[in-house]
């Protein structure tokens, strides 16, 4: 069985955005080096702070749709409930510096 991700990402300036995939890693990667245009290119989107593992990808649809829906709020509490300092957990997988950690993103 395939695993799919719903996951959410940050800059330095606490703009979020929330994905889907069937490939973290390289999803994750097209973010950091800004090699898809749109929102995460535009805001420098490119610190993972947040991701889920789901079997089926229509669930996986569902829950980034979800998560999509909420207040601002909310989502900084998903991260916060397993991410609570906000650290990149991509950090180290592409051989970049260790930034584990931005400036604080609980405001808004």
């Amino acid at each position: 069985m395939k695993d799919y991700y719903v996951y959410i990402m940050a800059n330095n300036y606490a703009t979020l955005y929330a994905g889907v995939t069937n490939d973290l890693e390289r999803r994750v990667f097209e973010h950091k080096h800004k090699l898809v245009r749109g929102f995460t290119k535009k805001y420098n989107i490119t610190r993972l702070v947040y991701y889920e593992v789901l079997g089926d990808p229509w669930n996986a649809i569902a829950r980034e749709k979800q998560i999509k829906g909420w207040l601002r709020c909310k989502k900084v509490a998903l991260v916060e409930s397993v991410n609570p300092n906000w650290e990149d957990l991509s950090a180290g997988w592409f051989g970049e510096a260790d930034e584990r950690r931005g400036p604080s993103l609980r405001s808004g």
